[in-house]
């Protein structure tokens, strides 16, 4: 905090409690942001109350049953056993709190347009409870102008004045779920509040819980909008990548090589890799928060809507690869045996969130074959408003295929049985790329 910076009265007040770690922290949103930065929070000493409009939800936390990848279930029950964290669905336990971070989803709607509907009924309850002095931070992943624009009204209809009686900012999350060396306590953390006093304030409860480096930037509207740059510059990348893909198989090309050649340059080049499309909560999503906006500046982002396009195409592709793939045996899509491991957006985890291996599924059910999912880490998923369940792997399984696809490159696979067992692969991750050669018919991405 800047030493020239004059502190009211109700800052030095809330600054006291966070230093002396006496602050209660609320969060709302108990999901893959919110459960894991309560739980550091509730580390770091403070005593941490979770908000969540899911009951079951909430019961889970209080009974220390874990359910995010990221979080250590021994850790989440001694935290709740001891009483450091209470999880509710009551509201009104906001005035209890001296500062509370909203985690909510912030999906977009069919039109492909920004849903704050989470975010503004948040707000909406916090607003009946908020009191002087009170910290509110956003880290919802969401357009610029969306503190200031949505969040700030709401809470004001409460007669208190942002950045006068209670401070306000925003603070991207950054969660990598199943990332093995970085978490929410050792990832660098971003802030940008209303006032160069609420940022000061947000930036010193996190330097009180987190590892990582804490950087304040001069407003919420730059910390919304580098958090959509990290995400667009990836989503573009992997654009790239899967047009590179896409090119190369028409070139009798091995795309992965070409990659990992590239790679070897020390400088200007950072390696992106192609997929059967993308997943996860921010980067297939993020970027359209961006086109959305600027539409309001009459400006249309024409290389950010293009790397989309081509990502959203994969699973077309995929299905085009699989129908070619089947037909050098001839036979056809329609009532093959087609046996995909992998549902998960990515691997080592359970997080289904805009995973393409949904759609690839719906594209093979609509052309008439026959499949089944192998999964790990999920149990069962929903699809088209039906659950199926996954099946285990076994030999037999894939013996009696008339195609395996790789689609989530999970670590507890066997792919030496895979290997040994598949009479075609198809792999979209490049991940049996050392069993390939005892593989009788391999194809890549």
């Amino acid at each position: 905090m800047s030493n020239e910076l004059e502190l009211s009265t109700v800052s030095k007040e809330l600054l006291g409690k966070i230093e002396s770690k006496t602050a209660t922290i609320g969060v709302v949103g108990l999901g893959y942001v919110g459960l894991p930065l309560a739980v550091e929070k509730a580390k770091a000493g403070y005593k941490v109350i979770g908000f969540d409009v899911q009951e079951k939800r909430t019961q889970m936390v209080n009974d220390g049953i874990n359910y995010i990848g990221d979080v250590v279930d021994a850790e989440l029950a001694e935290l709740t056993s001891s009483k450091q964290i209470l999880a509710t669905t009551d509201y009104s336990l906001i005035k209890e709190v001296d500062a509370v971070a909203i985690c909510v989803p912030t999906p977009l709607d069919k039109y492909q347009q920004p849903d704050t509907s989470y975010v503004e009924s948040s707000a909406t309850e916090i607003a009946k409870f908020i009191h002087p002095g009170m910290l509110i931070v956003l880290e919802s992943t969401t357009y610029p102008g969306t503190t200031e624009e949505v969040l700030k009204p709401i809470l004001e209809k409460s007669g208190l004045v942002a950045g006068k009686d209670f401070h306000l900012a925003y603070s991207p999350e950054r969660v990598d779920p199943g990332n093995k060396v970085y978490n929410t306590k050792n990832t660098p953390k971003v802030v940008g509040g209303m006032t160069a006093e609420c940022t000061s304030i947000a930036a010193a409860m996190y330097r009180s819980v987190l590892e990582g480096d804490v950087h304040e930037v001069s407003s919420p509207r730059v910390a919304e909008m580098e958090k959509i740059l990290e995400n667009t510059f990836r989503n573009i990348n992997i654009g790239l990548a899967n047009e590179m893909a896409i090119l190369c198989n028409k070139m009798d090309i091995n795309v992965w090589e070409v990659i990992d050649a590239a790679a070897t340059k020390p400088y200007g080049f950072m390696a992106f890799y192609p997929g059967p499309g993308l997943g996860g909560h921010c980067i297939p999503i993020d970027p359209f928060y961006l086109t959305w906006k600027a539409r309001e500046y009459d400006y249309h982002t024409r290389l950010i809507e293009t790397a989309g396009e081509i990502n959203n195409q994969m699973p077309d592709f995929v299905l085009e690869r699989t129908m070619k793939i089947l037909n050098e045996d001839k036979k056809a899509l329609n009532g093959a045996k087609v046996v995909l491991l992998g549902v998960a957006y990515k691997k080592d985890i359970d997080d289904m969130r805009e995973s393409p291996v949904l759609p690839i599924l719906e594209k093979l059910e609509l052309a008439g074959a026959d499949w089944v999912v192998v999964d790990p880490h999920v149990t069962e998923f929903k699809l088209n408003g039906e659950m199926h369940k996954t099946h285990e792997i076994s030999k037999e399984l894939l013996q009696g295929a008339d195609l395996v696809m790789l689609t989530t490159d999970h670590t507890s696979f066997d792919y030496d049985m895979i290997a040994e067992n598949s009479p075609v692969v198809f792999d979209t991750r490049n991940a049996l790329k050392n069993q390939a050669p005892s593989i009788k018919k391999y194809h890549l991405l």
